[in-house]
């Protein structure tokens, strides 16, 4: 694709521009998808049986786009790591293994920096993978696999910044990456493990690892009496806002909320106060199980506008609560929805 000439003065100019830019990489990537080809299996095959890591390296911005590539492998199942094209004939390739399987990056094909290598690599690694837009390049010739972009236009104005060729090495990286993945059978429980942190943290996290278990939750059995019920004596910490009721095997029956509690003086029912709790609880509540991801709580408890939400077992026993506003302080959940929201009438 063509770019056209927009004036850099006039702001519809400078968008349409920016939009042409965008649209022309995506059509660089429907070229290069189009020309994935048996040497792209070979290199999937390499990678999936060997008993070492993945070795990335590459010069100048490709360097950078390996960076990304090792982190996304890393993630999803496949042991990579970075090797830095200058300081490997300078030592580093003794952190390469002979099990090991090298991806090296370079559009040219000819850069000083990866040629070099290619001599060593192939005695020291289990394979040398090439990926280069230039078919004739001498790391297509020498590497063991070849991936091969074919011709790109780079859509940079002096046709000279990186741009096409490293935005379809990422592409290219990521098709690895998820072929890979998927081959591996990995999880969702997997890229948990990996993600402890952050948002994909949040987003993954179980709910047995936040919820209020033991003397944190307050347990209460279904004939106990209101009265009796919230004269106990107080436990020390905040409590939550919500008594999980029983049955007298454990499993979870009701809920009764301190806006439950509320209503009924509000209501001037105070001979409910000395009836069975089970009279006036919330039958059969919402409730997950173990297991559960907290973002799918967290989602429950928006959609239903409730504050507190019973975590049971495999038995229906109750073994847990999610609290709203522990949710909150552990930052699990968006900045915007950090909000205490009430249990629904």
């Amino acid at each position: 694709m063509t770019l056209q000439v927009h004036d850099p003065d006039i702001p519809a100019d400078r968008l349409a521009y920016a939009r042409q830019i965008v649209r022309s990489e995506a059509a660089a990537l429907e070229q290069v998808a189009e020309r994935l080809d048996e040497s792209f299996l070979q290199a999937v095959d390499l990678i999936y049986n060997c008993s070492g890591r993945i070795a990335i390296t590459g010069a100048g911005k490709s360097a950078d786009v390996g960076q990304k590539m090792a982190g996304t492998f890393n993630s999803t199942g496949t042991r990579a790591y970075v090797l830095d094209a200058t300081r490997a004939v300078h030592g580093d390739l003794g952190m390469v293994h002979p099990n090991d399987v090298v991806l090296i990056l370079s559009h040219s094909g000819e850069s000083d920096e990866v040629v070099r290598l290619l001599a060593p690599l192939k005695t020291m690694a289990a394979a040398v993978l090439g990926l280069t837009s230039n078919r004739k390049s001498t790391l297509a010739a020498q590497a063991d696999v070849a991936l091969v972009l074919g011709p790109l236009e780079e859509v940079c104005p002096l046709g000279l910044a990186p741009s096409t060729s490293t935005t379809a090495m990422i592409a290219v990286g990521d098709a690895l990456a998820f072929v890979l993945s998927r081959m591996r059978s990995f999880s969702h429980d997997d890229f948990a493990r990996f993600h402890p942190a952050g948002s994909l943290g949040r987003k993954l996290i179980k709910v047995d690892a936040v919820m209020r278990q033991g003397d944190e939750m307050r347990l209460a059995a279904e004939t106990e009496s209101v009265r009796a019920v919230f004269g106990r004596a107080r436990k020390p910490g905040r409590r939550t806002g919500a008594v999980i009721l029983t049955d007298g095997a454990g499993r979870l029956t009701g809920l009764f909320t301190d806006s439950d509690l509320a209503r009924l003086f509000e209501q001037r029912r105070d001979a409910a106060l000395d009836r069975p709790i089970r009279e006036v609880m919330t039958v059969d509540p919402l409730q997950v199980p173990q297991g559960t991801r907290v973002a799918e709580a967290v989602d429950l408890m928006k959609e239903h506008k409730i504050s507190e939400l019973p975590v049971t077992d495999a038995d229906g026993r109750a073994v847990g609560v999610l609290d709203i506003t522990d949710l909150n302080l552990l930052g699990l959940l968006p900045r915007e929805e950090t909000v205490t929201v009430g249990r629904v009438a």
